[in-house]
């Protein structure tokens, strides 16, 4: 099932255009100034079209799942920490002590977690959590494919399975969260490729490096650049990627074709997107951004994308956790669509 929903090259249709035709006349309708409610009447429209109805339903049931997974590239200098945080933060994430846990239980968001390529055997830890496991650690993507194809569609089929169980539980909103060091060198360079950008353009510091460790890094990304060329999605992938990144690509895709909305996080989740949305034209309809990153190279595939962040926070923490701190404005807008009087209803 998954890899025919993975497909590559098939567009997706998009929300419906009927609703959020009938989301805009009842938008402009409601007992408010014209333009007063700014970008949550936009995206109460948009969620409304994503349900195919209006008013729409509260958006009750959100989940975020996170994909962990480690990258050859953490040995070269592109961190401010070690692989060893990888396994230590899976920990946390169970325990439910991390940044993302903290805001999902403020806004009652499920969380999940899966070892996708951690490089570690996590002993004691539930099996269920390593069901989707495509590998330990992704290749350095500088000196060599980070995947291969098998690898790559494996991960694929993995993040599709994991959205069709989540869209089976009810989830109305899906947020793909991310955990794995160095995991911003193979975003900026999927980014990169994408758009035929520099290393310069799209190189942040990450988890906080220095000065001289984002020259590093970023000569790294251009010797990654300069290695693969010019190449279609898939491949892309599979050469700068990783199978963390992989899985959260087919996640998208699968929620996109499904018809369920995912709300993006920062550049991981972003460079996601922009795979998903090469893989599966139109994808990106299905997508918000929740919030804009600190990292450049997540700024500017949002603007390629169309998509403008709804929180701007200073964030780079990852875990999904931008995009959860953006669930309650969401829930809002839709409510402000539903819930506010047409000015036709007013007894003047």
């Amino acid at each position: 099932m998954a890899s025919s929903i993975l497909a590559h090259g098939i567009p997706v249709d998009p929300p419906s255009p009927a609703i959020r035709a009938e989301a805009d006349e009842r938008l402009a309708g409601l007992a408010t100034p014209p333009g007063a409610l700014g970008r949550l009447g936009e995206l109460g429209v948009w969620v409304a079209a994503t349900q195919g109805q209006l008013p729409p339903a509260p958006v009750e049931n959100v989940r975020a799942v996170v994909f962990a997974g480690d990258h050859g590239v953490a040995a070269h200098g592109v961190s401010a920490f070690p692989s060893a945080v990888t396994p230590a933060m899976v920990r946390t994430f169970l325990s439910g002590r991390a940044g993302v846990s903290a805001l999902a239980n403020a806004h009652g968001v499920s969380v999940r977690v899966l070892d996708i390529a951690v490089d570690d055997d996590l002993d004691g830890v539930d099996p269920e959590v390593q069901r989707f496991k495509v590998r330990r650690s992704s290749r350095p993507l500088h000196l060599e494919d980070a995947l291969t194809a098998e690898e790559t569609q494996a991960a694929l089929d993995a993040g599709a399975t994991v959205a069709a169980e989540e869209i089976a539980l009810g989830a109305q909103l899906l947020i793909s969260g991310d955990m794995g060091i160095g995991n911003t060198t193979p975003a900026a360079a999927l980014i990169a490729s994408s758009y035929g950008l520099p290393a310069s353009e799209v190189t942040g510091r990450g988890t906080g490096i220095d000065d001289s460790s984002l020259i590093a890094k970023q000569e790294l990304i251009q010797l990654a650049l300069d290695r693969t060329g010019d190449l279609a999605a898939f491949e892309t992938l599979a050469a700068l990627g990783g199978a963390d990144l992989a899985a959260s690509v087919g996640f998208m895709v699968a929620a996109a074709r499904a018809g369920v909305p995912v709300l993006l996080d920062g550049v991981i989740a972003v460079a996601c997107a922009v795979i998903a949305d090469r893989l599966a034209p139109g994808a990106a309809a299905w997508f918000a951004a929740g919030h804009r990153s600190t990292e450049p190279a997540q700024s500017l595939a949002l603007e390629k994308l169309g998509l403008e962040p709804i929180l701007d926070l200073g964030m780079r923490l990852g875990e999904g956790s931008g995009a959860v701190a953006a669930v309650p404005v969401v829930r809002s807008a839709a409510a402000l669509l539903r819930d506010v009087a047409l000015l036709s209803e007013l007894a003047l």
